[in-house]
């Protein structure tokens, strides 16, 4: 249902909030009030178009924003699946915004984020239904005259038409995977050797992580081999020394040590130094015998050198080719053999799939037939009640015929055919679509009597405007009541001129038109208790002392 609805600065309401309720709201207002208003703001949250002049003077723009509770299952349908990445798990509400500039450039928003006018349609005529005058109204009332017809016929025929619409939805994803398969057949070879080649390439050199570190290392060592060597026997006859040069720091490290043991235990601090001379005497030791070795063992290969570059080289150039390193090129092998698996089983996936859809055609076909019958019985009752419907509504002579045409291709998600209403408000007209016989307040008649009988599609809110055109007397309490009744279902505004209707509102919304200078503006206020009462005496006719008008607001309220 819709929660909240926010305008500002359309036509005459500079800022307006309501609070909406479940079952009946009503909307009342002297003409001129700016009922319209509330109407036209509806209309931009599904989509419409901006009337031009509908920014209040003065100011820069026009905003309106809806608050709709979120139906569970609203983004089932692969058309919304786009939208649906905007809500998070477990979200409960969506907002609608339209926002429209002073020279006629508008903006739509769901959930906070730009979006387009169709979106906004799209998501709109699923989370409120409008039946008025205006055509973008009209157009709404097209996509669910199928949803009326068939929730008329009753649960098992819906249940039937949800298998139909399982079969029809694996239709066409085995047909468009059938056509992937198909598609690719032509280039599956040229596939399979390609990713092949890259497999193979990527196998005969067998890149490994760790072995990338170790062979940069071993190259650095050979290619400076030279250099090492000598640095390391420099370094080794700096410690050993020549014995006619004294012997180098190993010879004097062990003269020091022999001069302090010679004093040994005279002093325990001179002990402690004499202790760690010692260490260094037998680290310095080490340290000359390791440098010896690695300046004995260390020597220029070439050979080595060569095939240890051809190697890096190998590497550098799969991971020049395969995404800048050894991991990269060990995942592109991994896709290689998935893709090639995949390709090799792709010819029996095709078998499969072609005997797979064959099946769901069949099954399809079988259900459309069964679907097409049903709607075609219950044609004949659903016209008698509409008609029955019409009289009780001030609509006496009114009949509604049920056309069922072939779908244009041949299987929509709905069925085989397509469904229209063509209604003849007087005996003696021929029957034309209900957007092009109805006046405005017939159209809100028509789809009154409808909406009782089937779900006015998936809707939770409808919105009945100019409903009370024509209407009076005890018509109009049987208007009120059935919209009361409707209102048990779902969430139900009307916009109406009648207090039998205003009576039995759930909830009730005064739009009252202030003038102060040279400007008029309207106020929309939400009424209980004893506003009320003066609400319904008003719209009766009476004023604030016309004690008859105020009791009969009484009863009317009473009666309710």
């Amino acid at each position: 249902m819709l929660r909240e609805l926010r305008i500002e600065n359309l036509l005459l309401i500079e800022r307006a909030e309501l609070r909406l309720g479940a079952g009946l709201n009503a909307i009342t207002g002297e003409t001129g009030a700016g009922k319209t208003v509330l109407a036209h703001s509806l209309d931009l949250l599904m989509g419409g178009k901006a009337k031009s002049g509908i920014v209040r003077p003065g100011a820069e723009e026009a905003w309106v924003e809806g608050v709709f509770d979120l139906p569970p299952g609203l983004f089932e349908e692969p058309e919304l699946a786009e939208l649906a990445e905007r809500f998070p798990e477990g979200a409960e509400e969506i907002v609608l915004g339209r926002r429209v500039s002073a020279g006629g450039r508008t903006s739509a928003f769901v959930a906070g984020r730009a979006a387009t006018a169709a979106d906004l349609k799209a998501l709109g005529g699923r989370l409120l239904a409008f039946f008025g005058q205006h055509e973008h109204r009209k157009l709404t009332i097209a996509s669910a005259q199928l949803e009326i017809l068939d929730g008329f016929a009753g649960a098992e025929h819906l249940e039937l038409r949800a298998r139909y619409r399982e079969a029809h939805r694996e239709c066409a994803k085995l047909g468009t995977e059938l056509a992937e398969l198909r598609e690719r057949e032509g280039s599956r070879e040229r596939d399979l050797d390609l990713f092949r080649y890259e497999l193979s390439e990527i196998e005969e050199v067998g890149p490994d992580p760790a072995e990338r570190a170790d062979l940069g290392t071993a190259r650095e060592r050979l290619r400076h081999a030279e250099g090492l060597s000598e640095a390391a026997a420099g370094a080794h006859a700096a410690l050993a020394g020549a014995e006619a040069d004294g012997g180098g720091a190993t010879a004097a490290l062990a003269d020091a040590e022999a001069r302090l043991q010679g004093v040994a235990g005279l002093d325990s601090g001179l002990d402690a130094i004499a202790e760690r001379v010692a260490a260094l005497a037998v680290e310095l030791t080490d340290a000359g015998s390791e440098l010896r070795d690695y300046a004995e063992g260390i020597e220029a290969d070439p050979g080595e050198l060569a095939a240890i570059e051809e190697r890096l080289e190998a590497i550098d150039r799969l991971e020049r080719k395969h995404g800048g390193s050894v991991e990269a090129v060990l995942a592109h092998a991994e896709r290689c053999r998935e893709e090639i698996a995949r390709l090799e089983g792709a010819e029996g996936r095709g078998a499969e799939a072609e005997t797979a859809l064959a099946a769901v055609t069949a099954r399809r076909e079988a259900l459309g037939e069964e679907l097409s019958a049903a709607r075609a019985a219950a044609a004949a009752p659903f016209e008698a009640r509409v008609a029955a419907e019409l009289e009780s509504l001030a609509m006496a002579g009114a009949t509604l015929q049920v056309v069922l045409e072939p779908h244009p291709d041949g299987f929509g998600r709905n069925g085989r055919e397509t469904v229209e209403l063509r209604l003849a408000p007087n005996p003696g007209i021929e029957p034309a679509p209900i957007r092009d016989a109805a006046s405005g307040g017939e159209l809100s008649r028509v789809m009154l009597a409808l909406s009782g009988l089937g779900r006015a599609g998936s809707a939770g809110t409808l919105v009945f405007d100019e409903i009370d055109a024509g209407v009076g007397g005890n018509t109009a309490r049987v208007v009120g009541e059935r919209l009361r009744a409707l209102g048990a279902g779902r969430q139900v505004l009307c916009i109406t001129h009648l207090p039998q209707v205003a009576s039995l509102a759930d909830v009730h919304f005064r739009l009252e038109k202030e003038v102060g200078g040279d400007a008029a503006s309207a106020r929309v206020e939400r009424l209980d208790g004893e506003g009320v009462v003066e609400e319904i005496s008003r719209m009766l006719g009476g004023s604030g002392a016309d004690e008859a008008a105020t009791r009969h607001a009484r009863e009317l309220l009473a009666a309710a």
